[in-house]
């Protein structure tokens, strides 16, 4: 079963909603402070683009995290990317839009989207509540298909993602037993938690934070390098979820299972 199974959910059509509410932070001031620069000859990766963020003293973020159907405007784009395709394992209507509060770099509250599997939309909305409510960092919350489905993109980008049916060149299992292909997986803060790619056996997005994995708690980066008994790490594995669960390093991995399978 489901952990943390998310009280007065109503999901009726495309419009049904669930909120699960996160207890507001305690006030800090926020400090931006950006992801450090590698001393790897690596480049920097190039941030998403998006509009200036509203000062947080002067903007109140909702801290309700919100399931729905995916709309027709958000199907088609995961059309026109070929982040799903003919013979992914599942489709649309097996598929939700988890909508979060998070605790961004510059200590303020941002909302993010992650696609997710339905079946484990209640857990995913319950973890990053906790992350929420813990001030767990994270740098950006954006479906991969607004990086044309390309999961280096998202990678470099810093940008925690969950469903993609990956195409052929990219990190990728058989559909059918892929825990992104079947929207049972997130990728969390990949630059500070990169994986090994067996294709140069080197690190992806970035090498410094796999070799720093003990690094300066103090910054937004330092807090966001997942650790077992951290702070994401406990969020995830106490509602069920695996972290790292595959052969190589993988450090931003959390699934349900490899094959892809729901929660127990």
């Amino acid at each position: 079963m489901l952990a943390g199974a998310l009280l007065g959910y109503a999901l009726t059509a495309c419009s049904a909603t669930q909120q699960v509410t996160a207890a507001p932070p305690t006030a800090t001031a926020p400090t931006a402070s950006p992801v450090p620069p590698s001393p790897s000859p690596s480049p920097t990766p190039v941030k998403p683009a998006t509009s200036p963020k509203p000062s947080p003293s002067t903007v109140v973020v909702p801290t309700a995290t919100v399931i729905r159907r995916l709309t027709d405007a958000q199907w088609q784009r995961i059309l026109a990317t070929g982040t799903w395709r003919t013979g992914c394992p599942v489709d649309r209507a097996g598929l939700r839009d988890v909508d979060v509060p998070y605790v961004g770099f510059d200590g303020a509250t941002h909302r993010g989207t992650l696609v997710v599997n339905a079946d484990v939309s209640a857990s995913v909305a319950d973890v990053f509540a906790r992350l929420y409510r813990d001030r767990y960092p994270v740098h950006s919350i954006v479906p991969v298909e607004q990086f044309g489905g390309d999961d280096n993109a998202s990678m470099a980008a810093d940008n925690t993602s969950a469903f993609n049916c990956r195409r052929s060149g990219q990190a990728n299992a058989p559909s059918a037993a892929s825990p992104h292909a079947n929207g049972r997986a997130v990728d969390l803060n990949p630059y500070e938690n990169p994986w090994v790619d067996p294709r140069c056996a080197c690190f992806q997005p970035d090498a410094y934070y796999g070799s720093h994995r003990v690094v300066a708690r103090s910054t937004p980066a330092g807090r966001a390098v997942i650790v077992k008994g951290g702070p994401a790490w406990r969020a995830f594995t106490s509602a069920g979820w695996t972290w790292q669960d595959n052969s190589t390093a993988d450090y931003q991995h959390f699934d349900t299972g490899y094959p892809s399978r729901p929660l127990r």
